[in-house]
């Protein structure tokens, strides 16, 4: 059996889609539970869940989803832990992909799959979603030369997870200290190309710069200043961040998940606001200036 296990807060009608995706799986209903773990939200749940049978809600108060996620574990029946964000819906092939990949894979064997964007007018792209299509959801880079993958599409057997332990709390980029921990407990990740789930993009800017900013802060607490010189590394990480959309224009033209000019020269103008604001984020904290804010 496999577990698919959904943090939750404040996201009802985006959960509503998830579950329907998982309705609509072509794997038999009786070889996977669903388990729903509401992290603190304003109203629970309970409305949606009661729309769909067998799935089970569960509730974690301390903040942040890599908890949520533990929880979900720790009351789940399957061998299989297959983890996806509320706000994501699953290909129909999605758990069948899961359940194959594990059939084949060694043991201590991770699997974390393709995560697309998903357009809200079909077949046109927004600007942030351009962007985000190319530069959102790299999961197989993260995967095959990072070793990790994102959790919003990631599974692993409850034998690895219960050996590698829980997921790490909000102050930590989960799915990145998870993916070392694995590494450091002799598990490896395998990218799976058929097990797909589709997230949704930012709606802004200001959406895709908290993004950034939570991730610059977590890199700036928990790795950068654990070296000597590491102010040194830093300014110059931030002048490279500076001058890089000369190389991912490049990507950006020749990426294969997007079609046209129109969206291309908007994903590229996307991708110069970022790597602006990302250079300026690291230089204020480089001079100490604003304060870490971790979003739930």
């Amino acid at each position: 059996m496999i577990s698919v296990i959904i943090p939750h807060l404040n996201q009802a009608d985006a959960l509503e889609a998830c579950l329907r995706s998982l309705d609509a799986q072509t794997l038999s209903r009786d070889l996977f539970e669903i388990i729903v773990v509401d992290n603190g939200s304003t109203v629970p749940p309970i409305d949606v869940i009661a729309d769909h049978s067998g799935v089970r809600l569960e509730h974690e108060a301390l903040p942040g989803p890599g908890p949520a996620r533990n929880t979900g574990a720790a009351c789940a029946r399957g061998d299989i832990l297959a983890f996806v964000d509320a706000d994501c819906r699953a290909h129909p092939d999605w758990l069948t992909a899961i359940r194959e990949a594990f059939q084949q894979a060694r043991a201590a064997t991770i699997l974390g799959g393709e995560v697309r964007i998903r357009p809200a007018a079909e077949g046109r792209f927004t600007a942030i979603e351009a962007y985000e299509s190319v530069f959102g959801f790299r999961n197989r880079l993260y995967v095959t030369k990072h070793g990790y993958s994102v959790t919003a599409n990631l599974a692993v057997r409850r034998a690895d997870f219960a050996r590698i332990g829980p997921f790490p709390g909000i102050q930590f980029a989960e799915d990145m200290q998870w993916g070392q921990m694995a590494i450091r407990a002799g598990c490896e990740f395998r990218y799976i190309a058929g097990m797909i789930v589709f997230h949704p993009a930012r709606r802004s800017l200001r959406e895709l710069y908290a993004k950034w900013d939570r991730q610059i802060a977590h890199y700036y607490r928990n790795t950068a200043q654990a070296a000597r010189g590491w102010q040194l590394r830093w300014f110059a990480t931030a002048l490279l961040v500076l001058v890089s959309p000369a190389v991912g224009a490049i990507t950006v033209l020749t990426s294969g998940r997007l079609h046209g000019i129109s969206a291309r020269l908007k994903a590229i103008a996307v991708l110069c606001a970022v790597r602006s604001h990302r250079t300026t984020r690291m230089l204020a904290l480089l001079r100490r200036e604003g304060t870490v804010v971790w979003n739930r």
